[in-house]
C-alpha cells in the first residue's frame, strides 16, 4: 500500500521557520515528481512547489525565495523548508506524488497543519 505521510507542521510566529517532511512508503518515487500544495480555510487548494525526478524545482510566486523543496532518494522522502513565514502561509499542507515520469498527482498525504501567527 502506497502512503505519503507528512510531518513537521505546527504553530509559528510570523518571520519564523518550519520544515515539513513527507515520507513515502509502498513504492519508490525516484522517477516521480513530488509536490507540496496547501489549502487555507475557505479557499481552494493551491500549488506551493514541486521537485521533479531530475531535481528541477519550481515554486508559486507567493513563496519564491522563502520556501525550498528538496528530496532524499535514499529515504524516499521530500522536504519543504519554509522561512520568513507570513500569516497568509497558514493552511493545511499536502504532499503529492506522480507515477513515473507523469504530470498528474496520483498519491496524496493526509496533510499537516501550519499556522502562522501575526
Amino acid at each position: 500500500q502506497v502512503q505519503l505521510v507528512e510531518s513537521g507542521g505546527g504553530l509559528v510566529q510570523a518571520g519564523g521557520s518550519l520544515r515539513l517532511s513527507c515520507a513515502a512508503s509502498g513504492r519508490t518515487f525516484s522517477r516521480s515528481a513530488m509536490a507540496w500544495l496547501r489549502q487555507a480555510p475557505g479557499k481552494e487548494r493551491e500549488f506551493v512547489g514541486r521537485i521533479t525526478w531530475d531535481g528541477s524545482t519550481n515554486y508559486a510566486d507567493s513563496v519564491k525565495g522563502r520556501f525550498t523543496i528538496s528530496r532524499d532518494g535514499a529515504k524516499n522522502s521530500v522536504y519543504l523548508q519554509m522561512n520568513s513565514l507570513k500569516p497568509e502561509d497558514t493552511g493545511v499542507y499536502y504532499c503529492a506524488a506522480t507515477n513515473d515520469y507523469a504530470l498528474t498527482y496520483t498519491y496524496w498525504g493526509q496533510g499537516t497543519q501550519v499556522t502562522v501567527s501575526s
